[in-house]
């Protein structure tokens, strides 16, 4: 399977027990959801996935899992997310014998790269695999930035097809396409201004807020490609008060709060992270919930 890289893409959670095992029933049951609601793809092991936490051997299992059931209908795709070159080798060689269709990679981890670090790291990661590569450029939470420079030399790489743009700055959905045309897909990665993004030619949109509310979010993308702006609009505005916890450095807690209120997840993370407790509980809940009270009748949807 080729990737498109355009449509929805939810960075799904990893599901956990209490007992802090994976929870496969409820990830399928998620999993399930996004798909009937049309989802383009899904990603697993990113933030949202707390894969700084995840054993290689659970992220094979939810790979190998995910590929099963989504019957090659939507591609799989794979964070990387290492602190070393060999080891973002390694588990992209892994990720295509799991099944997976393609690989999402953040820059090197821990370290500070500079521009050529930065684009050795990429292309001798690229050059070691024939899966689709999209890159999560996110200087604001992961500190380096990868430049339109830095994409010039990187696009050598035929398998490097997108981007997952999160640094926040709307206008440079601009620079990428003027720039660079067809030649790399753009998908928002910042839940807030997704639509904004994808008014400005963005192809698609990796959700977090999604994991709860898929059909909204499908909804949002497809209304906004077949140009009837208003009606996605009505949605948006509903949608954002939710959209912010996105923003959040604990935007973990708070959107599997969000899958446990609408019934396809739970709220249990893995240590160090702790599941919300006290004043801050309920006032994340009380978003979900007066979110969930108004939530807006959708439109009849055409196929993306």
């Amino acid at each position: 399977m080729s990737i498109k890289w355009k449509g929805i893409f939810p960075a799904l959670t990893t599901k956990f027990t209490a007992k802090d095992e994976l929870d496969l029933p409820l990830f399928a049951k998620n999993l399930e959801a996004q798909m009937d609601a049309g989802v383009d793809g899904i990603i697993l092991g990113g933030t949202l996935g707390e894969a700084s936490v995840l054993t290689t051997s659970e992220k094979e299992t939810l790979v190998k899992s995910a590929v099963e059931q989504t019957e090659g209908h939507i591609p799989v795709v794979l964070n990387i997310a290492e602190g070393s070159t060999a080891e973002a080798v390694k588990q992209a060689e892994y990720a295509r014998q799991w099944g997976a269709k393609g690989l999402m990679m953040l820059p090197p981890m821990r370290y500070k790269t500079d521009h050529r670090e930065t684009v050795t790291f990429f292309k001798t990661v690229a050059d070691s695999t024939s899966l689709p590569i999209m890159i999560y450029n996110n200087p604001v939470d992961y500190k380096t930035e990868v430049t339109l420079e830095m994409f010039e030399e990187l696009i050598e790489c035929s398998n490097i097809q997108a981007v997952k743009e999160s640094t926040r700055e709307i206008s440079n959905v601009t620079r990428l396409k003027s720039r660079f045309g067809n030649r790399l897909k753009v998908l928002c990665g910042v839940d807030t201004i997704a639509m904004e993004e994808m008014l400005m030619g963005a192809e698609g949109w990796v959700g977090g807020l999604v994991c709860a509310f898929p059909a909204e979010t499908v909804a949002i993308y497809r209304l906004v490609k077949a140009g009837q702006v208003e009606e996605a609009l009505k949605i948006h505005r509903w949608f954002l008060p939710l959209l912010e916890l996105d923003l959040h450095a604990k935007l973990v807690q708070y959107i599997k709060l969000a899958e446990a209120q609408t019934g396809i997840g739970s709220e249990y993370v893995r240590s160090p992270r702790l599941t919300l407790v006290g004043k801050e509980r309920e006032t994340i809940l009380k978003i979900i919930h007066d979110g969930m009270a108004t939530r807006p009748v959708l439109p009849v949807l055409q196929e993306s």
